[in-house]
């Protein structure tokens, strides 16, 4: 039996399938989702599902709501944009899971499939255990950078808001060109990051600035999900990079990397995990001078013929 249930979040209509096997349920976005040229998509989230039956059950009534809304390529799991919950883990390693990562069932992935949807685009996260190596590269950028008047500093925790206006200032920007970019408003940012506040570790958030205007940031955590293992926390977590796109920025965000690298080798961290990351982000560039991938996330989609 399929039925419509209330819509979670902002989403167009909830969908809840119910068999002898199982249940599934899920989201549907088509009013308000990410731009893509050529497409007008229909996004499939806040999916849970117990058995490959009621999944292919969904998913087909999915499709065919979102056809008759106009929609071309149903993409998902994906929770109306990506700035929320999204992917599917579809290579988990051996690696647990580290704080504030997605997880799912493995078979998920595996019935998606199942219902004809293939990979739409690929995220990685990477790991290692050196803090220590060090471009001598760098020192140029960091000179450069310097005589341009750009100061990097830690995140005054104090003054959280006025920090994370600057941090939303950068980024704004520079994930503008970020694939399947929705904009988001300045105070749904604020509340997103208001939640970890109690997580921060100063020095693993630095902004470099340019007479008092934000260029970039690198905001890192300390992975909390080892303390909830019985585990020491000994390793940090790079969940975002960002600097202001131009030449004149060339370089900052290895510098940033580095210097976060630095300041939790000295405040005690032993390894970095570099999180989710798109399979052609420049984070992900970068993250390849220090780390080796731990895990693989996909994003589905389907075309609506």
């Amino acid at each position: 039996m399929i039925t419509t249930t209330s819509a979670p979040l902002d989403a167009d209509i909830g969908l809840h399938v119910r068999l002898p096997s199982g249940i599934a349920t899920a989201a549907l976005w088509w009013t308000q989702v990410p731009p893509m040229d050529g497409e007008r998509l229909g996004v499939i989230g806040a999916f849970t599902a117990e058995c490959p039956e009621a999944t292919a059950a969904l998913l087909a009534e999915a499709e065919s709501r979102l056809r008759e809304q106009g929609c071309t390529l149903a993409v998902g799991p994906m929770d109306g944009n990506t700035w929320r919950k999204y992917r599917l883990v579809t290579d988990a390693g051996t690696e647990p899971p580290f704080l504030l990562e997605p997880t799912n069932p493995a078979a998920w992935a595996d019935w998606w499939r199942a219902a004809g949807f293939g990979p739409l685009a690929e995220y990685y996260s990477t790991a290692s255990d050196d803090l220590t190596t060090r471009d001598p590269r760098l020192e140029g950028v960091r000179a450069r950078l310097a005589k341009a008047g750009v100061v990097i500093r830690r995140l005054t925790l104090d003054c959280f808001e006025a920090e994370l206006a600057k941090i939303y200032e950068v980024s704004v920007v520079s994930f503008q060109d970020n694939y399947l970019y929705t904009p988001l408003p300045k105070e749904a940012f604020m509340a997103q990051y208001a939640g970890i506040r109690e997580r921060i570790r100063p020095e693993l958030v630095l902004l470099a600035e340019q007479a008092g205007r934000p260029v970039g940031y690198v905001f890192a955590l300390p992975d909390y999900a080892q303390a909830a293992r019985g585990d020491a926390v000994d390793t940090f977590i790079v969940k975002t990079l960002a600097v202001l796109p131009g030449r004149a920025w060339a370089g900052l965000g290895a510098v940033l990397l580095a210097e976060v690298h630095e300041a939790a080798r000295a405040g005690g961290f032993k390894r970095v995990i570099h999180a989710l990351m798109h399979e052609s982000n420049t984070s992900r560039n970068l993250s390849s001078h220090y780390a080796t991938t731990i895990r693989r996330y996909t994003l589905f989609s389907k075309r609506l013929g």
